[in-house]
Parts: structure tokens; sequence; C-alpha cells
């Protein structure tokens, strides 16, 4: 059964243009949109695809001009289509479920209302759990825990001991935190552990990408800041100081000690060295290498790290190298010092 434009159009808080009755079976992609669909365009850019799609109608930005497809309006297409998917779908939200039988729970540890502890998770002694968590199958929460509500902890998590996580926390499966930070000193001809004696605080929304590792620290707690999201593969190494609201993408590395304002930015692969400070609202192209202090509002690329304006120079350099080789060859010949055919110059 499907809704009208205008219910939809409702539901997103959105302007209707065109026809409101048309009735809409499902959403899909500019690329896949049929007859019956909605689909969105997050920007002018795409108004070519959306005047071409054969979609009934589409979501889009209030400032896209009619081209006699029925359209919504919203400030934010992309989310707005989020919902009406989401909608069209008819996903209920999830119910608890309580303890399941086949989970542990030590006898004092304190769990809050409405939660879901699914097959085989365990949770530790003095542990307290917030309202509405969910822990799914396989998940392992440690002694001294603290979970605010409604935190989502996917299938395979190991939360050590002393951990801390914020109000709306979710980690994705195999993600690690509190593992011990990896930190040794080398005496009488071997590698001595180093303690690592504090644990981990996680803020409120903060989410964190599968398989990603978060290390405790040694006297005082890692910490991630609110509202900052981690990719996949990520590695936060202890006595790391996390901003708010940072992104860090895929493969991200790390060193112990570090301290990030808030709102930094970091593409994929990037490596940040141990006991460095990274400036508030710096982006980090992907692949950086960071090996000294960065300011604020920086925008870093290569390796090491320099500006953006420092590595355009450098690019345009290196497309010239070609040439610039093929001139250095020829003014050596010209002067008797091209000795081989190689162009090295012959020694004098």
């Amino acid at each position: 059964m499907g809704i009208a434009v205008s219910q939809l159009a409702e539901l997103v808080q959105g302007n209707v243009v065109g026809d409101g009755d048309i009735v809409i079976q499902s959403a899909r992609i500019l690329r896949d949109a049929q007859a019956g669909d909605i689909t969105f365009a997050e920007n002018e850019s795409y108004a070519a695809m959306l005047h071409e799609s054969k979609a009934s109608a589409a979501v889009v930005p209030m400032n896209l001009p009619y081209g006699g497809k029925t359209l919504i309006q919203v400030a934010d297409p992309l989310m707005a289509f989020v919902t009406i998917v989401q909608h069209l779908q008819g996903k209920a939200k999830r119910q608890p479920t309580g303890i399941d039988p086949r989970a542990s729970v030590h006898a004092n540890a304190r769990i809050g209302p409405d939660i879901s502890i699914y097959p085989f998770a365990c949770v530790g002694a003095n542990t307290v759990i917030g309202a509405r968590c969910e822990l799914h199958q396989n998940v392992i929460v440690g002694k001294n825990c603290r979970l605010g509500d409604d935190v989502i902890l996917h299938p395979n998590i190991v939360l050590y001991d002393d951990i801390v996580l914020g109000d709306r926390v979710i980690i994705h499966a195999n993600s690690v935190i509190g593992a011990d930070g990896f930190g040794f000193r080398f005496q009488n001809g071997r590698h001595v552990k180093v303690p690592q004696l504090s644990g981990v605080i996680i803020g409120n929304d903060v989410e964190i990408g599968a398989c990603s590792t978060v290390d405790h620290g040694t006297f005082e707690p890692t910490v991630i800041g609110e509202g900052t999201k981690l990719d996949n593969h990520v590695q936060v190494a202890h006595n790391c100081r996390i901003g708010k609201h940072n992104l860090l993408a895929a493969q991200t590395g790390i060193g112990g000690s570090t301290t990030t304002g808030d709102y930094v930015f970091m593409g994929g692969q990037v490596g940040i060295k141990d006991h460095t400070t990274i400036g508030e609202g710096t982006m980090l192209g992907a692949q950086t290498g960071v090996i000294h202090d960065v300011p604020p509002h920086s925008r870093m690329f290569g390796y090491p790290a320099q500006s953006e304006r420092e590595i355009g120079r450098i690019l345009a350099v290196m497309k010239k190298l070609p040439q610039m080789r093929k001139e250095l060859l020829r003014v050596l010949k010209h002067l008797g010092l091209s000795g081989t055919r190689s162009g090295k110059p012959a020694e004098t």
C-alpha cells in the first residue's frame, strides 16, 4: 500500500511543489528510481539526472528549481530521504528483550530498565548498565564499567575493566575498548611492560566503527570527546585525548599521548606521531603523516604533513620534473658533462 507525496512531505516537514496526491510505493536512489518511486537530489549538481529520472517524485533542497517533476523541498534532502526510506520500509523500533538466560550478568551488576542483553553476553562485577541499552551476542563488559543510557554494543565487542561510556554511544562489531597501551621500557637487555593503570572515558553520542581499538591510559584515562565518530579499523593509543566532534576515517592510527582539538577531521590512513597536538578545526588529508604539532584550523597533506598551499606548490613542480630533466640533460650535453647513457654528469 502506497503513501501520498503530501503525507511524506508532512513527515519530513517539507514543502510540496507539484502534485501532492501522487502515490509513492518505494524509495530508490536516482540511478535506480522508476515510476512509483521517490528519490532525492542532494544539491543542484544532480539536477540533470533528476530531470532524466523516471521517479514520480523527489526530495530536493529548497533552492532547486521546479522542472516539472513533483518535489518535496527540505533543508536537508539526505536526512529527509533517510526518514522516508525508514518509514516506507516499516521497520518497527526494536523492543527490549530483557536478559537472555544464556547471558552471564554478575550478581552485583546494576542493570537499568528496558534493556536487551543477548545470548552469551557477559557483564562483570560492579558494572552499571543504563536504561534501554543493547548488548548483542558475545559482548564482554568487564568489571567496574559504567554505561550510560541508550548504548548499543554490537556482537563480539570487548570492554575491559574500568570503561566509561556516555549516553547513546554506538560501538560496532569486534571493537576492543581498554586493551593495554603499548608501553615498554628497555631494561637489562629486555623490554619491560609499563602497567596501564587507568581506563577509557567515551563521551555522549560517540560512534566507533567495526574492528577499532581504544587503549587504556597509563595514569589517566584515554578520552574520546562527545560526538566524535571513529570509522572501521581506527587505533587510538593510550593517554590520547580526542576532542569533541572529531571525524576519524578508516585505518587512521593515533600515537600515544596525542591531543586533538574539537572538530578535527582525519582522512583515511592518517598517521599521528605520539605526543603530538592537533589544533581545533584542523583537516588532515588521506595518508597524511603528522610528526609535529599542527596549529588550529590547518589543512595538511602528505608526509611529512605540510600545508595545503605548500603541498600544492610541490605537486605543481613535480608535474614539471620530466621536462625539467630533459632540459637539464640537454644543457649537460651542451657543456660536455653528460658522460653516461643514464644522463649522470661525468666526474671531473
